[in-house]
């Protein structure tokens, strides 16, 4: 009764319709009053006349009216605002911040909930729109902008549908300049573009368009950019700018074999600094750093090299015993290491690695001793003196603990041969089990 009520108030045309609409936008705030509402016959028409009136006052109030309905969890709510998704991709282009934001919003929360809706957006026009407003001088345009682009993006039908259509547009050659001006002015939009090159990078496997661009090196300069201000101050939020950058510049390197476009020693300087300061407040940073990291020196003998020349193994070796996830990444980052040969691998023993890889045997994670038998096999390979160095450490009991655990059992029985046989050539035969 109160909806309909609070319906025919809105309907009346009498001078109160405003404080009627104010009214409707207080109870529309509550989930069942939105359900109620949009059963009501005629209510969405209803709102949408008052939406394109003339009047700039009603026409605002029933933007909100829409704005609270565009919250709704429940598909049908979505559904019922289809008639209303044309117009509001119109008044976009309106002369209103206050009413292209209140569009921008309720667009991106529709978005969410209905594929439906992204379905009938899409022929109107909705990338094309986004493209034009992304253009904008206002933060506040800019910021809604990016919250529609990255809904849109983490749709389940984004990589087919969606994300070709943004390639196509002028969108990426903007995303990529806000993100990287993000320090200097609009924070809260490059962290909303910098998730939408993420979801682009990570849904899309052919990023020609981005490499095209200059993804790589523009990236590559934010992060020296942001490692060269960290000691003075650190803004409350750039974790959030900082995590989808990190994880885009890592997949794009990862997909590309772009290898030598990373090969910047002072980017790897630029990933210790970062590390450091977001250590202790946000240590979720520290897998993204060690990704990168890993995809950095995959396949780079000059960006390994680089790693002991700018001294900073120790620094890596610090984070062996961070989480679960640090020491299956910097394991793999000292397997690359290791895969270089006898030098690389006489630098890690003089560190001294392996005392510090002894405790790690121990671990109940099969995925971390796994890569810590990986990591011996390559320096016993390179260097068949590490060998007895292991056993006198004590490293055959370590070993021998894996030869009933499945997946591993193969491979520590490899190594205890090598430890145990203490004679070079049987190192060549240890290859074998590791192959």
């Amino acid at each position: 009764g109160q909806v309909l009520e609070l319906l025919r108030g809105v309907q009346r045309g009498s001078e109160d319709r405003q404080r009627s609409l104010g009214r409707l936008r207080w109870a529309l705030q509550n989930e069942e009053t939105q359900q109620k509402f949009v059963r009501l016959d005629g209510s969405i028409r209803t709102l949408t006349g008052l939406f394109t009136s003339s009047l700039a006052e009603l026409q605002l109030e029933a933007a909100r009216c829409l704005h609270e309905l565009s919250h709704s969890s429940v598909p049908m709510v979505a559904e019922a605002c289809l008639p209303v998704t044309s117009y509001l991709l119109t008044y976009l282009s309106g002369h209103s911040l206050e009413l292209t934001e209140l569009c921008l919003y309720t667009l991106g929360n529709l978005v969410v909930e209905s594929q439906a809706v992204r379905k009938q957006l899409l022929p109107q026009g909705i990338i094309p729109v986004l493209a034009s407003c992304i253009q904008s001088p206002h933060e506040a345009v800019l910021e809604g902008v990016g919250y529609v682009l990255s809904q849109l993006l983490q749709a389940k039908e984004a990589p087919m549908e969606i994300i070709p259509l943004v390639l196509d547009s002028v969108l990426p050659q903007h995303m990529l300049r806000l993100v990287c001006s993000g320090l200097k002015a609009a924070m809260g939009a490059a962290v909303e573009f910098a998730w939408c090159l993420h979801y682009i990078i990570c849904r899309h496997k052919d990023n020609e368009v981005l490499l095209a661009l200059g993804a790589v090196p523009a990236l590559t300069s934010l992060l020296l950019d942001l490692a060269s201000q960290i000691p003075q101050d650190v803004p409350e939020g750039l974790e959030l700018l900082v995590c989808p950058v990190l994880r885009s510049l890592s997949n794009l390197l990862a997909q590309t074999g772009c290898q030598g476009q990373g090969q910047d020693g002072r980017l790897l300087i630029a990933l210790f600094l970062i590390l450091q300061c977001f250590l202790q407040q946000h240590p979720f940073l520290i897998q993204e750093c060690l990704w990168l990291l890993n995809n950095l020196t995959a396949d780079d003998p000059f960006l390994c090299s680089a790693l002991l020349s700018l001294e900073l193994l120790p620094a890596l070796l610090q984070l062996l015993t961070c989480s679960q996830m640090a020491t299956v990444l910097v394991l793999t980052v000292l397997c690359n290491m290791a895969e270089k040969g006898l030098f690389l691998c006489q630098q890690l023993l003089q560190q001294p690695l392996l005392p510090q890889l002894l405790p790690l045997l121990t671990l109940p994670d099969p995925e971390a001793v796994g890569q810590c038998l990986e990591l011996l096999h390559l320096l016993f390979l390179h260097c068949p003196e590490a060998a007895a160095d292991f056993t006198r450490q004590g490293g055959h009991q370590a070993l021998e603990q894996h030869q009933s655990t499945p997946e591993l059992q193969e491979r520590a029985q490899a190594l205890l041969d090598v430890v145990r046989s203490g004679a070079p050539s049987a190192c060549q035969a240890t290859l074998a089990a590791f192959s």
